[in-house]
């Protein structure tokens, strides 16, 4: 469970700050997919060449975001033979229902995927109603 909504800036090499990278080095909005179960919203995106540390989640006013920083210097100055991938950062805001739980959403990295999982509200879910 996400306790604090405000993800800590993680310190790294790089003294230049998150938003600064993002403004100066090419940015992509990470492949998406959205799926739901009864109990929630599942939002997984593929960030290949991120690691856990330089993931950052904020929400705030209903609005999500996500950021994944890649050591930009380092891929961008490799002596290429052939490039066909593209090398970036990713960024990508999603604005939430207030279907949303947003106390318990809780996120995941692994395999270069970060899975957030967006509980529903109890009022929201599918329930039986008996008849008397």
């Amino acid at each position: 469970m996400v306790e604090n909504k405000e993800i800590i800036k993680v310190e790294n090499n790089n003294t230049q700050s998150w938003e600064e990278r993002l403004k100066k080095e090419a940015v992509f909005s990470p492949a998406v997919n959205v799926f739901e179960n009864s109990d929630a919203y599942v939002l997984v995106a593929d960030m290949p060449g991120v690691s856990k540390e330089n993931i950052r989640i904020k929400l705030h006013k209903r609005e999500l975001s996500i950021v994944g920083l890649v050591n930009f210097e380092e891929l961008t100055n490799r002596k290429y033979i052939l490039r066909e991938i593209s090398v970036g950062n990713y960024y990508r805001k999603f604005n939430l229902s207030d279907w949303i739980d947003e106390d318990n959403i809780d996120a995941s990295f692994q395999n270069g995927q970060l899975k957030i999982t967006l509980p529903k509200h109890e009022r929201v879910k599918p329930r039986d109603i008996q008849i008397l």
